[in-house]
């Protein structure tokens, strides 16, 4: 995962550079950072459901050595066309990403302890960030953005050799007695009536249709909308409109991430210990997910409230921090209220839709910049709080994996088996 949003970070830190190179408009930038999501969501349901079938290990390991060679076509020169379409072809790969680290990590838990790998798979996107920014904004400035590509090709295929002599896959992916250690591959003949019901693609219409699922991607996709923003525009908002230098913008730009590290860490915790004392996840999921999102917004709404560069950073970068922390709560919860056979499918539509926030936000703040100037920064931001508000809403009122459990078909957590 760090490897995965360095390679999605890198146009945000040279926003400027692209621009000037390729003589775009912020419209036209943005577009072009859109690109990346349109395949990415459609790619997240289809390697989604392989990964119901297929060697999650494989399956990773493949996407990753993909990412690596999108790399190189826009890294040896070429115009806008060469931009889009291997930003294209790295959304494909990447789109899955997340959820098949996710799973690979579930498969080492049970469903109780699941919080905290959850959220330290998220933490790669913290920490990607938190690493490329300063090193990736360095070799931009000293050695051109086409530099920043090449090094981003190199850490991917670094990151697959070790994954293929390392990378092993735990033996809690099926969630019940008897399943295969290994988890690459499906065996043996499911029984009971939940088994028989997550035999059949039925069951994902019933996750699909479980409010849990669709408070879970609503809420997700507010969040998301928050995380495109930080990629594409964070680092221009920090030098254009609040006036802070490159070299600043580079490092200050990992502070919201930051922020959601230690939100995500946080997170588990609470929610970890609320559920070994046995409170309902509606409550150490979905309530306290929804408290991330609405501190998230309320900290946004403040910025027309004070005055100062500085003041109008640290409200931007709890807001986004927190805002954009809801990633690890709707992997477990999803995973809680799916069958184990119909996991993957679940955790990768609901991906797909979430990201589609990736496809439009950086567009719809291209345009408002390009529209009302400076202003325009600060006023997606002030969209983005309403947004998060509405998913904070969601999340509260719609997600009880308990109750929708039952319904799906999705194995009782291990700690309440007999």
């Amino acid at each position: 995962m760090m490897v995965n949003f360095a390679d999605k970070a890198v146009f945000g830190l040279a926003a400027d550079e692209i621009r000037a190179d390729l003589g775009l408009s912020a419209t036209r930038f943005g577009l072009a950072n859109s690109a990346f999501f349109l395949l990415f969501s459609l790619s997240a349901v289809v390697v989604g459901v392989l990964a119901d079938r297929l060697s999650l290990k494989w399956l990773l390991l493949v996407m990753a050595l993909l990412w690596s060679v999108a790399q190189v076509p826009p890294a040896l020169g070429g115009g806008l066309a060469v931009l889009v379409g291997t930003r294209v072809v790295l959304g494909a790969a990447e789109g899955p990403a997340f959820p098949v680290a996710q799973q690979i990590a579930f498969s080492w838990f049970p469903n109780h302890r699941r919080n905290l790998p959850g959220a330290l798979v998220t933490l790669g996107v913290t920490f990607g960030v938190i690493t490329a920014a300063p090193t990736l904004t360095w070799v931009i400035d000293r050695h051109g953005w086409c530099s920043a590509l090449w090094a981003l090709a190199v850490a991917g295929l670094v990151w697959g050799a070790a994954w293929f002599g390392l990378g092993a896959i735990g033996r809690h992916r099926e969630d019940r007695p008897g399943a295969d250690p290994s988890g690459d591959e499906e065996t043996g003949e499911e029984t009971g009536a939940a088994s028989g019901r997550a035999s059949s693609w039925a069951a994902y219409r019933r996750v699909f249709g479980s409010r849990t699922w669709i408070g879970v991607t609503l809420a997700y996709f507010t969040s998301y909308w928050g995380v495109a923003l930080m990629l594409v525009w964070l680092p221009s908002y920090l030098k254009n409109a609040l006036g802070y230098s490159s070299g600043a913008a580079g490092t200050l730009v990992a502070v919201p991430w930051a922020v959601g590290a230690v939100v995500l860490l946080g997170q588990a915790a609470v929610t970890g210990r609320l559920m070994r004392r046995g409170v309902p996840s509606r409550w150490a999921r979905g309530r306290v997910g929804a408290a991330l999102l609405a501190v998230g917004a309320l900290c946004l709404l403040g910025l027309p409230l004070v005055n100062g560069h500085a003041a109008k950073a640290v409200l931007l970068f709890l807001g986004f921090g927190f805002g954009g922390s809801f990633a690890a709560i709707a992997a477990t919860t999803v995973a809680e209220v799916a069958p184990p056979r119909r996991r993957g499918g679940s955790l990768g539509t609901m991906n797909a839709l979430v990201t589609t926030a990736g496809l439009i936000a950086p567009t719809v703040v291209g345009a408002m910049v390009d529209a009302q100037g400076h202003a325009g920064y600060q006023n997606a931001a002030l969209a983005y709080a309403a947004l998060l508000l509405v998913g904070a809403l969601a999340a509260a009122v719609l997600i009880d994996p308990q109750r929708d459990a039952a319904r799906t078909g999705a194995p009782l957590p291990e700690r309440n088996r007999p």
